[in-house]
């Protein structure tokens, strides 16, 4: 069988499919990724032997350089439709299984795809708070805020209905009509279907289930992970206390130019080392001192258990990870989901939800003095266990046993 897992976003987007994809083949089926080309994301795919069908334009740049202007941006919402309705057209097959993520154009291509071929189609949430659900508010987008008196999350949604329209109604049925598909009215329930699946861990990233909706949770998707440390960075972490890990991932800190700096010094206020990931945000330690250590790409799984806390942007990923891990984190959330998860870490107890995206010394020393209270690495400690670790394979399995009943 063959199942294509297709995505357009950062690295929090494609390495969950990397996980399932290692699971699905495992487990017999033939897998293709469809995602964005960015070198490490092929390098990382490669190294565990998924095929990547390269799609669209680099994230990376997108994220790291100016930000677009609204001018283009229909353009560009037709381009990620039409680029991903073809990609996953090639690489799918009618009886096998297309799943997809990611930003809505990509993910409206791939499931227009699948309409198509006949494929079966599954939309999947990498986190709680993008589908519907009478317990949280959708996120917002740019230019389009909800209105501030209206407070209910059930009518908030409906409003988000018309949001999606407003901003992808129009190339949505243009391209569906484009390739012989019928116009809809509702491009978010249509592209989400009645049946979505959210690939959260329950205890980190619960669901409240309600009448409206059936939610396939499946816990979190993780890709295993046996690369070695680099030499050095074992160096370091081997010549004294275990040190706090810094990184924010694909996020650019746009509005915190000086965090390399914020986080030196509210480490140092800790009388702790650090390790500096230089992330897309290429963070970088300016004094060079000794107590400092700068990684690129590394395995968290391998070094979270060796740090005294984690101190990220909140993302799904970075989230589960320092949880697995079992040490206490502080989130400083920066956009979409992170202050959901934020807000999580802070409600289980294992760690500190920074208040807003860009610190100061003061602030993140009061949040990371927070983090490694003893009680609070206790909490981080007891939650680990609680953490579900077979996300990809319960995924797998739904998805090659519900195919081959159908």
């Amino acid at each position: 069988m063959r199942v294509v897992l297709s995505t357009y976003g950062s690295r929090g987007d494609v390495q969950p499919l990397a996980g399932l994809a290692v699971r699905l083949r495992d487990l017999g089926a033939q897998v293709r990724v469809c995602a964005p080309p960015d070198e490490e994301f092929a390098q990382r795919l490669a190294a565990v032997g998924v095929v990547l069908v390269p799609v669209g334009d680099p994230v990376r740049p997108l994220v790291s350089g100016p930000r677009p202007g609204p001018e283009g941006f229909s353009r560009r919402v037709a381009a990620l439709l039409a680029q991903f309705h073809a990609a996953v057209l090639a690489q799918a097959e009618p009886d096998g299984v297309v799943v997809a993520t990611g930003l809505l154009p990509a993910v409206a291509g791939a499931q227009s795809a699948a309409e198509r071929l006949g494929a079966r189609y599954v939309h999947v949430s990498l986190q709680p708070v993008t589908l519907p659900s009478p317990d949280h508010r959708p996120v917002e987008f740019p230019g389009h805020p909800y209105p501030s008196e209206v407070t209910d999350h059930r009518e908030l949604w409906e409003l988000n209905i018309r949001a999606i329209n407003a901003l992808f109604g129009k190339e949505v049925n243009a391209h569906r009509a484009s390739v012989g598909l019928p116009a809809v009215d509702n491009v978010r329930d249509h592209v989400f279907t009645d049946r979505p699946w959210l690939a959260t861990d329950p205890l980190l990233g619960p669901w409240q289930p309600f009448a409206d909706q059936e939610i396939v949770q499946t816990g979190a998707w993780l890709l295993p992970d046996d690369r070695p440390l680099p030499a050095d960075l074992s160096a370091f972490l081997a010549a004294g206390e275990p040190p706090v890990y810094v990184g924010f991932g694909s996020m650019p800190m746009q509005g915190a130019p000086d965090a390399a700096q914020v986080a030196v010094e509210a480490v140092r206020a800790q009388g702790r080392r650090l390790v500096l990931a230089r992330g897309w945000a290429d963070l970088s330690v300016a004094d060079g001192g000794d107590d400092c250590f700068a990684v690129g790409e590394v395995n968290q799984q391998a070094l979270f258990p060796r740090v005294a806390a984690v101190v990220h942007h909140g993302g799904a990923g970075t989230t589960t990870a320092a949880t697995l891990a079992g040490v206490p984190q502080v989130v400083v959330p920066q956009i979409v989901d992170q202050p959901y998860w934020a807000e999580r870490v802070a409600e289980l107890g294992i760690g500190a939800a920074h208040d807003g995206p860009n610190p100061t010394v003061d602030s993140l020393s009061a949040a990371l003095e927070q983090a490694l209270a003893p009680q609070t690495a206790a909490r981080a400690a007891a939650v680990a266990g609680g953490i579900r670790t077979d996300g990809t394979t319960v995924a797998a399995r739904l998805l090659l046993g519900d195919a081959a009943a159908g």
